[in-house]
């Protein structure tokens, strides 16, 4: 058995991510079943265990992309399993976060106010691997990975072109808290200077002494799309759902820029954050 599991489970309640794997799984079936090798022989052959042959054939696990190109060329299947990882790329992470990335997908303002993490966006996958293994009760390893891949792939937003203006306010407790370790804490500093400084970015840091906070209530995300709709969540607001409708848009509009104004603005942020980095 190889040491990297060769799949993700497959969310039950994503109807259509379940559909995508099935029919994955059905094909790989029948091609196996076409050249006449047994499941044993095959999973002896592609490096993994039988059982997990049978569950990614019954649609029960996700199969990852360089899993299906071995698949394709041991059972000479003429690129048509190589071709699924299209499919399966699109339902690889949870639904809810792929509903998250299509809307950062296609905005083209977006805000974030994060108060006891760095946001998500901003991440490094060291960084991102140590918060989500800090959570009690702990993920499976299985999660935690496809978790990290999915939280790593929604930062294809800075590589948009044209680039969404991005705003973040952090604040400074969790920039101090060397999570992962030295080397960890020191790459995600680094990670964050490098984002700052990007023309499109506006970083900004709540410093621990200010007097008068907004933010009290807990994180804001705020996008804005090209018709001039908008969606924004806050976790002290309207019970944390997502809201579209003008009147609580313009609430969390206020408190985003109430908490824009009292954070220290980006040059003096980002000073900060190198005299962070200075002191690792």
């Amino acid at each position: 058995m190889s040491v990297e599991e060769p799949s993700w489970e497959v969310d039950p309640d994503d109807d259509w991510g379940v559909a995508v794997i099935a029919t994955v799984g059905r094909q790989l079936r029948l091609q196996r079943e076409a050249v006449g090798m047994r499941a044993a022989e095959f999973a002896d052959v592609v490096g993994y265990g039988e059982d997990m042959v049978y569950k990614i054939e019954g649609g029960k696990r996700i199969p990852r992309p360089e899993f299906l190109d071995k698949a394709d060329d041991i059972l000479g299947a003429g690129g048509l399993l190589s071709a699924m990882k299209d499919d399966v790329a699109k339902v690889r992470y949870p639904k809810k976060v792929r509903d998250l990335a299509r809307m950062e997908a296609r905005a083209v303002e977006i805000g974030v106010y994060e108060c006891n993490v760095i946001a998500g966006l901003l991440q490094t996958p060291e960084h991102a691997r140590a918060a989500i293994e800090a959570a009690q009760p702990p993920y499976s390893q299985d999660d935690v990975e496809r978790m990290v891949a999915a939280r790593v792939a929604r930062q294809s937003v800075f590589e948009r072109d044209p680039a969404p203006a991005l705003s973040f306010v952090l604040e400074e407790a969790p920039l101090r808290r060397p999570l992962g370790g030295t080397l960890a804490w020191r790459r995600q500093l680094e990670r964050l200077l490098e984002v700052g400084r990007l023309r499109n970015v506006t970083l900004q840091v709540m410093p621990t002494h200010c007097e008068v906070h907004s933010g009290l209530d807990g994180r804001i995300e705020m996008l804005k799309f090209e018709d001039g709709t908008a969606v924004a969540r806050s976790d002290g607001a309207f019970n944390g759902r997502a809201v579209s409708d003008l009147k609580q848009l313009r609430i969390l509009e206020l408190r985003y820029g109430t908490i824009r104004a009292q954070a220290l603005p980006p040059r003096e942020s980002l000073a900060l954050i190198e005299q962070l980095l200075g002191e690792t």
